[in-house]
Order: structure tokens, then sequence, then C-alpha cells
């Protein structure tokens, strides 16, 4: 019954969270909110690549070139299809190919 009780809260909680901006913002969207939204997903995105990139060793081309290799898979794929989920699926797994077979 416990367990059942804790779902449901964890559910009502996500739930409000997820409601709360369209029950506090009504009508138009605040300028800030838009600018929020067109700045904020190349940001994230440059950040996570940074991360991904961050201990690859320049100078050990048994790093840098699957982690190249797969970024330059998920761009061109991105330009190419522009599918987030494709691009990044196909990035992976050309980085983990590269990395577990031929390095």
């Amino acid at each position: 019954m416990r367990a059942v009780l804790l779902v449901a809260v964890m559910a009502a909680v996500t739930i409000l969270l997820r409601f709360l901006p369209f029950l506090l913002i009504r009508g138009e969207t605040p300028p800030y909110i838009a600018y929020l939204g067109r700045v904020l997903p190349p940001a994230i995105i440059g950040m996570l690549v940074i991360y991904c990139l961050k201990d690859v060793q320049p100078g050990d081309p048994s790093q840098l070139l699957p982690a190249l290799l797969g970024a330059a898979a998920v761009v061109g794929l991105q330009a190419w299809k522009r599918n987030s989920l494709l691009s990044i699926l196909a990035g992976t797994l050309v980085y983990m190919v590269l990395v577990q077979a031929v390095f």
C-alpha cells in the first residue's frame, strides 16, 4: 500500500510540474521565455559536445579519430535527415564500433 501511495504522490508532483507553467503563464508567451526557447537548445547541445569530447587526448589517434568520426556522423546525418534521434543513435553506433572493433 505504501508503494502505491508513493507512486501516486510522485505522479501527482510530476503532472503538477508539467502543467504549472501553463497555469501560471496564460495568453501570449513572455518575451524572455521565447528567447530562452530559442537560445537554450543550441547551448545545451554545445555543452553536451564539450562534455563528450573533454577527455579525448588530441595526440592519441585511437581516441581522437573515433570521437571525430562519430561527431561527423552526427553532424552529417543531422544536416541530411534533420532527425535528432537518428543522428545521435547513428553517431553513437559509429563511435562504439570504431572503439570496440577498429581501435
